[in-house]
C-alpha cells in the first residue's frame, strides 16, 4: 500500500526488526508471566520446573533480567520510524495484563490475541503509511490485527488443553475448560473468522489473486488439518501442532503476501490493468 511500493531492501530490514522484536517483548511478556504465577506455575507439571516455579532465579533477579529484555525492546522500537513509538506504546499494558486475565475470565486467550498481534497495526507506519491519514489503510490494518486475534485465541485453545487437568487444580481459567466438550466446533468457528478477516483485510488493501490464493487458501489448508487431526486429548499430540500449527499457517500466509508484494513490485497487476484498458478501447 506504500506509494511507491516499498523497496524489497525496506521490506527485509524492517522484517528483521519485528522479528527481533517480537523474539524480545515475547520473552518479556514470558518474564512478566512468570513472575505472575510463580507461586502458580509449581502445582502445574507443565511449568513446575520454570525457573521461577523452582526458585532457581529470584523475583529480583527476574526483574533486572525483564528490565534488559525492555531495554532491547526500546531499541529495537528507536531503530523504526519515530511515528511506530507511539502506535507500539499502548502494547505494554496488554502485555502486563495477561497473566491478570486468565485469573478473573475463561477467555485469557483473548487478551493474548490483543497482545501477540500488535504488529499488524505496527506494520504500516514502519513502511511509512499513516494510518489516521489513510482510511482504506486503517481498514486493512483494523481486519489484519482481529484475523490474528482470533488466530491466537485458536491455536492457543490447543495449548491450553495441554494443562487442563492441572489447571482445575490451580483455580486457572481458559477457553479450552470453558468449551471442553465442543472444542474443535469453536476451533473450526475460530478458523472461518479469521480466514473471513484475513480476506476483508486484503480486499480493503486492494489486494490480488495471490494473496487470496496463497494467504487465505493456504491458512484454510493449513488451519484445516491442523483441526481435523489434532489429538487434544494427548499432550504431546497438542504440543506438536501448537509449535507447527502456526509455522504451517502463518508460513502460508507469509508466502501469500510475499507472492502479493512480488507482483506488486514488478508491475505484475499493471500489466493486467493495461490489456483491460485496452481491451475497452477496443470494444
Amino acid at each position: 500500500m506504500a506509494v511507491p511500493v516499498a523497496a524489497p531492501s525496506a521490506v527485509i530490514g524492517t522484517t528483521a526488526l519485528f522479528l527481533t522484536g517480537a523474539l524480545v517483548m515475547r520473552g518479556a511478556g514470558c518474564t512478566i508471566n512468570d513472575l505472575w504465577d510463580r507461586n502458580l506455575d509449581p502445582h502445574v507439571e507443565r511449568t513446575r520446573l520454570r525457573p521461577l516455579a523452582r526458585r532457581a532465579v529470584t523475583p529480583q533477579q527476574a526483574i533486572v533480567f525483564l528490565g534488559g529484555q525492555l531495554f532491547t525492546g526500546l531499541a529495537v522500537l528507536l531503530s523504526l520510524p519515530f511515528e511506530c513509538f507511539w502506535y507500539a506504546t499502548p502494547s505494554l499494558i496488554l502485555v502486563t495484563l495477561y497473566p491478570l486475565a486468565k485469573r478473573v475470565t475463561y477467555y485469557p486467550q483473548f487478551v493474548l490475541g490483543l497482545t501477540f498481534s500488535w504488529g499488524a497495526m505496527m506494520g504500516f507506519p514502519a513502511l511509512g503509511i499513516d494510518l489516521l491519514a489513510n482510511q482504506a489503510a486503517l481498514t486493512a490494518a483494523a481486519f489484519l490485527y482481529a484475523s490474528n486475534v482470533a488466530w491466537t485465541v485458536l491455536y492457543d485453545m490447543i495449548y491450553a488443553h495441554m494443562d487442563i487437568k492441572d489447571d482445575v487444580k490451580a483455580g486457572i481459567k481458559s477457553i479450552a475448560l470453558k468449551h471442553e466438550k465442543e472444542t474443535k466446533a469453536v476451533l473450526s468457528g475460530l478458523a472461518v473468522v479469521q480466514i473471513g478477516l484475513l480476506a476483508a483485510s486484503g480486499y480493503a488493501a486492494g489486494l490480488g489473486p495471490l494473496f487470496y490464493i496463497g494467504s487465505c487458501g493456504g491458512a484454510a489448508l493449513t488451519l484445516g488439518t491442523m483441526i481435523r487431526r489434532v489429538k487434544l486429548k494427548e499432550v504431546r499430540n497438542c504440543w506438536w501442532w501448537f509449535v507447527n500449527g502456526a509455522f504451517f499457517t502463518g508460513g502460508a500466509i507469509g508466502l501469500g503476501l510475499t507472492g502479493e508484494y512480488a507482483a506488486h513490485l514488478l508491475g505484475w497487476y499493471d500489466e493486467d490493468e493495461g490489456i483491460k484498458k485496452q481491451k475497452a478501447i477496443s470494444a
